[in-house]
């Protein structure tokens, strides 16, 4: 079994590291680590540590050896993903699921057609879940850079992304409109893939000609007609297996 991810502020560089707070506390009363077990200290921006569980004191400090630190480099091709809001929990659901398939950003986007509304308090708050949903499915998946979670955006704001990516498109259900494979589309070497996820009732004619205006084109993954809190993972799935990054 691959060694278990536990996120610091700061990566040590040895040679011993005490390991506190909530995080050590899930280290030693619920995986209960013993002495000589391996573990991974991580930022989750990249920056990590090969350690070994020398004590666990108490209930919540682990004491550890630092054999390694290692650097992990950006991807060459980084994926955003631009999710419109789920009803539900479903939001924090596409948000486990692609961060567990590889995803390196997310946008929540209020869409015209989103039903789920984020407005002042209640807006913050279901973005923290997102937030905090992205670097427990980042550790559990073993990660060491966990995908950022920007601040929700609106169409305008999308377009403006779209339109500074090297690869910009927008899922779409139907054949007739989106002529394009997202299977066979033409992938960048490097730089940035920024794909949009409608809701459950699509994305508006407006909003396609908006993005359309950006640079977006509309792409199909397949027959098949995806809820939008697993479109997104699909679509990750399929362009991290083309770029070679599942390699």
């Amino acid at each position: 079994m691959t060694a278990p991810v536990f996120v610091v502020e700061e990566v040590p560089a040895g040679p011993e590291f005490v390991l506190d707070g909530p995080e050590g506390r899930h280290a030693v009363s619920v995986k209960r680590l013993n002495p000589g077990e391996a573990v991974v200290l991580a930022d989750g921006r990249g920056r990590w540590a090969e350690a070994v569980v020398k004590a666990a004191e108490g209930k919540d400090r682990l004491v550890v050896a630092v054999e390694s630190v290692h650097e992990e480099p950006e991807p060459a091709v980084r994926i955003t993903v631009v999710q419109a809001l789920p009803k539900g929990d479903r939001g924090e659901l596409a948000v486990e699921t692609m961060t567990e398939t590889g995803v390196d950003a997310v946008v929540p986007w209020q869409a015209s057609r989103c039903i789920t509304q984020w407005r002042g308090e209640r807006g913050a708050k279901a973005l923290g879940k997102w937030r905090a949903t992205a670097r427990e499915a980042g550790k559990q998946s073993r990660r060491v850079r966990f995908p950022e979670v920007a601040e929700a955006a609106s169409t305008k704001q999308v377009a403006a992304l779209l339109a500074g990516a090297d690869l910009a498109m927008v899922l779409h259900e139907d054949r007739d409109a989106a002529s394009r494979a997202l299977a066979g589309a033409a992938l960048p070497e490097s730089g940035s893939i920024v794909l949009v996820v409608g809701p459950e009732g699509g994305v508006s004619p407006e909003e396609l000609a908006v993005f359309a205006e950006a640079g977006a084109q509309p792409y199909r993954l397949g027959r098949s007609v995806l809820r939008t809190s697993t479109a997104g993972t699909a679509a990750v799935a399929v362009l991290l297996a083309r770029t070679g990054r599942w390699s």
